[in-house]
């Protein structure tokens, strides 16, 4: 019997030689889901195999406010760029595979910590599991931002990169395909969609039932290609904002560098600070206050949350038991319609708000 590696190769293959048309799409979209189906096994195999040791450094407590982790080729510099953000000290030196395990280091920027991991160089074939890839895209998979690193010399090898991880399930600079799944006990699929779709719902219902899905009521709310309906029925996919990093621009400068990308040097420092700002900002990251019960409003206790939590995650935050039983707080700055304004704690947090829990 074929292992699942076999069976993806063979399904690759059917799907390369069977020309795209509309009479070939509802096969070829079959095909595709059973495809990501048995990548989704495949890397759940991988994942359940590490078991949380991880062995030789690969498993890393996640630590501070934020994780990134520094995705590049051998010799591209992350090393050299880790020891100049934070205060790791992971070793350099001018030829491949320097970094054999992950390497953290902390990044303290506008009160935030930021932990930055230094993976091995990742290389062509990493979900195959070349150069440990497996171990290193696992780590990837858990990051809150992505550095994808090259040098002027290897400029391509961005795009072979952003290649690897997608295909590993890593989505990037992507959202979550906007598609609800209520699932049922019986009465078959259901689609709904006030959107016009390219693909047919005979096409949507054998998707849905190569992922198991036989009776639900599936709403999409986006027009969806097939690879985007496909990750939404996947239970592989996560969505990881990423910088791109072109770096070693003291050797050849700035000309002819990708659209997107920022131009650093990690050996001579330059970008840095313009890097650490784009980190903070694709983190979505904002300072509050926290002002305590006797205390007048001020900027004395920062605490560090993102965009889109709320009171109630500070709340929680600050402690389990804290959070149980507050219901209200005040707060002065930012959206506060007057000083002292009692808001429930579903309100979400802004950069500058000064809060007091009182119930």
């Amino acid at each position: 019997m074929p292992d699942i590696s076999q069976t993806i190769e063979e399904i690759q293959e059917e799907i390369r030689k069977t020309p795209y048309h509309k009479g070939t799409e509802h096969h070829i979209g079959k095909l595709r889901a059973r495809l990501a189906k048995l990548k989704d096994k495949e890397l759940e195999g991988t994942t359940k195999s590490k078991g949380g040791g991880g062995g030789g450094g690969y498993a890393v407590k996640k630590q501070g406010d934020a994780t990134v982790v520094l995705i590049g080729p051998p010799s591209a510099g992350k090393s050299t760029l880790l020891n100049k953000l934070t205060n790791a000290e992971s070793k350099v030196a001018p030829y491949a595979f320097t970094t054999v395990s992950v390497i953290p280091g902390m990044l303290l920027y506008r009160g935030a910590y930021i932990q930055i991991l230094d993976v091995p160089g990742l290389i062509e074939g990493a979900r195959l599991g070349k150069g440990r890839g497996k171990e290193v895209l696992s780590v990837a998979r858990a990051a809150d931002l992505l550095l994808i690193m090259s040098d002027v010399d290897r400029q391509e090898y961005i795009e072979k990169l952003v290649f690897e991880l997608e295909d590993a399930g890593i989505r990037i600079n992507k959202s979550k395909p906007n598609v609800r799944i209520e699932k049922k006990t019986g009465g078959g699929l259901t689609i709904h969609s006030n959107i016009t779709q390219d693909v047919s719902k005979e096409t949507i219902s054998a998707v849905a039932q190569e992922f198991g899905i036989k009776n639900a009521e599936i709403t999409l709310k986006e027009k969806l290609s097939i690879e985007r309906l496909i990750d939404a029925f996947s239970s592989s996919r996560v969505y990881i904002p990423a910088l791109f990093l072109v770096n070693k621009i003291d050797q050849k400068g700035k000309k002819s560098l990708p659209a997107h990308s920022l131009p650093i040097s990690a050996q001579e420092g330059e970008g840095l600070e313009k890097l650490k700002e784009e980190i903070w900002n694709q983190l979505a990251l904002v300072t509050i206050y926290l002002v305590r019960p006797d205390d007048e409003p001020s900027m004395n206790n920062p605490m560090i949350m993102k965009k889109g939590n709320t009171l109630k995650d500070v709340a929680e935050k600050i402690g389990t038991d804290f959070g149980e039983n507050k219901r209200l707080a005040k707060i002065w700055g930012g959206s506060a319609h007057y000083p002292g304004q009692e808001v429930p704690l579903t309100k979400e947090v802004e950069e500058g708000l000064m809060v007091r829990f009182i119930s």
